[in-house]
């Protein structure tokens, strides 16, 4: 009699209940993206409002602000490489106070591409800009991100930009992208915030998980089956060997 196969069967029950916890926490985090879609959806739908009603709020992420910046068309503006439809160009970024908000606002004025030379004119100004923008969270850099020349950056960084700007106080943590022109009469400038990125692959990587967990279920059957399985019975020689006359 073969002996049970332990070990291959509490390293199969292991691996078995790896792989379905694996599909059930990727179902999860497939109703927690849903979630999340339709919230930034609801986010967006909603109108614009003043930035102390949306900025000081638990959830900001794609709410609509509307607010006034003073001198705005012709503030300073650092430069933000960026890729817009597949085009290279930059993001100018330039701070703004808006009336009766305790802190400063870095709006994001919109992508310039690369084949455009001009910029907009700077100088002190304090002509308000009215803006309609979108409010999203700013991470941090990474650790791999290149570091900024003078006033050219490779990554946002609201705290840097804000010092090259010669920004004092505090400043908001988030980037207000403007889907107003600050500068209409100047058409290189393409207000717009960008797509909003989730991936949602979820479901594909829980059917994943499942189907290895299937798999692995239906080669342990056919293993066990077979260790267990008595060896068919071996017939001696001379039982097989016919009985010749003598």
């Amino acid at each position: 009699m073969r002996r049970f196969p332990w070990i291959l069967t509490i390293a199969s029950a292991l691996l078995l209940a790896l792989l379905v916890w694996l599909g059930v926490w990727q179902v999860q985090r497939l109703q927690w993206k849903q979630d999340l879609i339709a919230q930034a959806g609801a986010a967006a739908s909603l109108p614009p409002a003043a930035p102390s009603e949306v900025l000081d709020a638990a959830d900001v992420e794609f709410r609509k602000v509307s607010l006034t910046c003073p001198g705005l068309a012709s503030a300073p503006y650092v430069e933000l490489q960026s890729i817009q439809a597949g085009q290279a160009g930059v993001r100018l970024i330039s701070a703004c106070r808006h009336p009766g908000y305790g802190q400063t606002l870095l709006v994001d004025r919109g992508f310039v591409a690369d084949v455009v030379s001009a910029r907009p004119p700077t100088w002190a100004s304090a002509t308000p800009v009215q803006l309609v923008a979108e409010v999203r969270e700013t991470p941090a850099p990474g650790p791999m991100a290149l570091a900024a020349e003078g006033r050219r950056f490779y990554a946002r960084d609201n705290a840097a930009m804000a010092r090259a700007l010669g920004v004092e106080g505090p400043v908001a943590p988030q980037t207000l992208f403007a889907l107003t022109s600050s500068n209409p009469d100047w058409l290189a400038l393409s207000p717009s915030a960008p797509p909003a990125a989730f991936s949602n692959n979820h479901l594909g990587y829980a059917i994943t998980w499942f189907g290895l967990a299937l798999t692995l279920a239906a080669f342990y059957i056919a293993l066990l089956r077979r260790k267990l399985t008595p060896p068919p019975a071996v017939k001696r020689a001379d039982d097989d060997r016919e009985e010749r006359p003598s």
